[in-house]
């Protein structure tokens, strides 16, 4: 297993990382962890040298509110000395913070469900500008170099979903040892992208890379013409392989996560990172996979460039989000996956179904794509609320 060095903690990761928010499960109940299979599948990625393993509060759970069973299942499955061999990250999850005496709460839990007396790589979980500004006002900079200086944790990062401009200053507001961001051929420009990712190795923080493969979109079903963009390369590499590949070829990541759902991915993937040296991509490779997204691209259902002026809806229905989750039905293919984040966020309050729309027009005003939003959104509620 090849190993990088994870900014400036000095510590030596795997460039593979183990993310445990699609462990196998039971009845396809997201709380009922196959037990015996992801604990082989763990001690097999130990075996062969992958050592950082990614969890958070709410993984495998069925509500976001309330701690879910990762957490639980990874530190029971790193029992029997184990432990010592790697290094866990789990996360702060922001939306439940309303005093600084919350953080420590929430870290004691979490301490206790991972049996274990500090966790080695301690994240704010999924901050944007307006998560971040308020988790700062409520002191979480204080909590971090407390929790750093008594033990709990040894390296403090967080992970990043929002703009591309609300990241670099989320960057300089605190001394970070990593984080982790939204990186793969698809999202080079989206989330931190390409300059958020250049901006943080330059500040020699860690980079950690979730989404490789864009949720599995980049490893399903293949347009035919994507397939036969991959089948003319002279290099005979999988969709899979060519997503992480193009990943590792920056030498400012330190390892990407892959969440793995059975054996044969975790077996496939381990030997994918044992190829993963900095720059082996050529720059006719590079080309191609330029090729690839621009061929993806091409399927895109609505031209919403996610700039948010048509935000907030009256409503409150995510505009952009809902346009980003009929877009990624359409590139990839797997609307199953797409209506599932997207029952994720419906269905706990936080944004109103599509089908909420009273076309009021405000949105169509403010958008400088000047795109049919009422149109749109009535397309869109037919797709994602059908089953309602």
């Amino acid at each position: 297993m090849i190993h990088r060095t994870l900014g400036r903690t000095g510590e030596k990761v795997s460039v593979l990382g183990f993310g445990c928010m699609r462990l196998p499960v039971i009845d396809r109940q997201r709380d009922r962890i196959d037990l015996p299979l992801a604990t082989a599948m763990v001690r097999y990625a130990i075996d062969h040298g992958v050592n950082y393993f990614d969890t958070a509060f709410g993984y495998h759970g069925s509500a976001f509110d309330k701690p879910g069973e990762s957490e639980v299942f990874l530190g029971q499955a790193l029992q029997g000395g184990l432990r010592e061999k790697v290094l866990i990250a789990t996360k702060l999850p922001h939306w439940l913070v309303k005093t600084r005496e919350d953080m420590d709460v929430i870290l004691a839990g979490q301490l206790e469900r991972l049996q274990t007396d500090c966790i080695d790589c301690y994240l704010v979980h999924g901050v944007g500008g307006e998560a971040w500004t308020k988790v700062a006002d409520l002191g979480v900079c204080e909590f971090l170099d407390a929790a750093k200086a008594d033990g709990r944790i040894r390296y403090a990062g967080f992970s990043y979903h929002d703009v591309p401009a609300a990241f670099t200053p989320i960057v300089d507001a605190y001394d970070w040892d990593f984080c982790q961001i939204q990186y793969n051929y698809m999202d080079v420009e989206c989330q931190a992208g390409a300059a958020g990712l250049a901006y943080a190795a330059g500040k020699d923080l860690g980079v950690v890379i979730m989404e490789p493969l864009r949720g599995g979109r980049l490893a399903g079903r293949i347009p035919e013409a994507v397939q036969a963009l991959w089948d003319k390369a002279p290099a005979k590499r999988t969709p899979v392989e060519w997503a992480l590949r193009f990943v590792w070829d920056d030498p400012g990541v330190s390892l990407l996560l892959s969440g793995m759902s059975d054996m044969q991915q975790v077996i496939d993937n381990i030997e994918f990172a044992e190829r993963a040296e900095a720059g082996p991509l050529t720059e006719e490779e590079l080309a191609l996979i330029g090729q690839v997204r621009e061929a993806y691209k091409s399927r895109t259902a609505v031209g919403c460039t996610e700039c948010r002026y048509c935000m907030p809806c009256p409503e409150n229905i995510d505009i952009p989000g809902v346009f980003s989750t009929v877009n990624s039905a359409a590139l990839y293919g797997d609307l199953a996956a797409d209506l599932e984040l997207y029952e994720m966020f419906v269905g706990d309050g936080r944004w109103a179904r599509a089908s909420a729309c009273v076309e009021c027009g405000q949105c169509e005003e403010a958008c400088p794509q000047k795109i049919p939003v009422i149109e749109e959104m009535a397309k869109a509620a037919r797709l994602l609320d059908a089953q309602q």
